[in-house]
């Protein structure tokens, strides 16, 4: 569990190739030549001056690479105007962050887990959640003024990572009548226990959260809670750790 959140504002490397479809290519020398350095070419877009641009990713941040006319030389950074306008910013939002917010915001919602609040709330956040993680249950009890509003749906995606009984604890949640209930008074009485782990895991309920720890660990998380949620402008960000109260108006929006 992390005690200070971390903030990814770029979206997860490691999930790059699978969610946009990239492929190696033949790329000229000096783009190669980064790939070796570990840099991830995704596409190509047209770019003033005769250059021609990559959209490409680096420990986990966009990068705008452009190539020389001769082809010869490569060079990255942000392209700006005569105004000061930021040229590489939409080609990456284009090439790189909406496909891969795309992507991994479906297998969210394919994911398994347990609604927190209205089901017409205009906003929903998926947080990754270990019953017997503290700063989970923080975050849920901090989110209730949203929730109960109506203005929050938070998708609790159940893992059982933390102690031997979080998967038996996440079985008996998922398991049952009304989940979203059970959630609730799971968390109410967290710090005497909460819900009474299961004894023997269903073999359907095991399924659903082996993929949930695989799809946690395929984004490149270890921690809970780690929360997702788009910004303004729809793009995935990431907070790991219970939200700081600054951060809680980014996560859930407008109080």
């Amino acid at each position: 569990m992390i005690k200070k959140p971390y903030v990814q504002s770029a979206i997860f490397l490691g999930m790059l190739g699978m969610a946009v479809g990239a492929q190696a290519k033949d790329w000229p020398a000096p783009v190669k030549a980064l790939e070796a350095k570990g840099v991830e070419v995704i596409g190509t877009f047209d770019a003033p001056g005769g250059l021609t641009g990559y959209a490409a990713m680096v420990e986990q941040q966009p990068l705008a690479i452009y190539l020389t006319a001769d082809g010869k030389q490569a060079i990255f950074g942000t392209m700006i105007d005569a105004k000061g306008v930021d040229l590489s910013q939409e080609p990456l939002n284009r090439l790189v962050t909406k496909p891969l917010t795309a992507k991994i915001w479906k297998q969210l919602e394919g994911s398994t887990w347990i609604a927190d609040g209205a089901k017409n709330a205009p906003r929903i956040v998926y947080t990754f959640t270990d019953p017997n993680c503290p700063y989970c249950n923080k975050f849920w009890s901090e989110a209730r003024p949203w929730v109960t509003a109506g203005k929050v749906q938070l998708r609790h995606v159940m893992v059982g990572i933390l102690r031997p009984n979080s998967p038996g604890k996440a079985a008996a949640l998922l398991s049952a009548k009304d989940p979203q209930a059970a959630l609730t008074q799971h968390e109410q009485q967290h710090r005497s226990g909460g819900v009474t782990p299961l004894d023997q895991i269903p073999p359907a309920v095991r399924t659903q959260l082996d993929a949930n720890q695989a799809l946690m660990q395929q984004l490149g998380f270890s921690a809970t809670p780690t929360t997702l949620y788009k910004d303004t402008d729809g793009n995935l960000k990431t907070v790991q750790g219970a939200p700081s109260a600054e951060m809680l108006s980014r996560v859930l929006g407008p109080r």
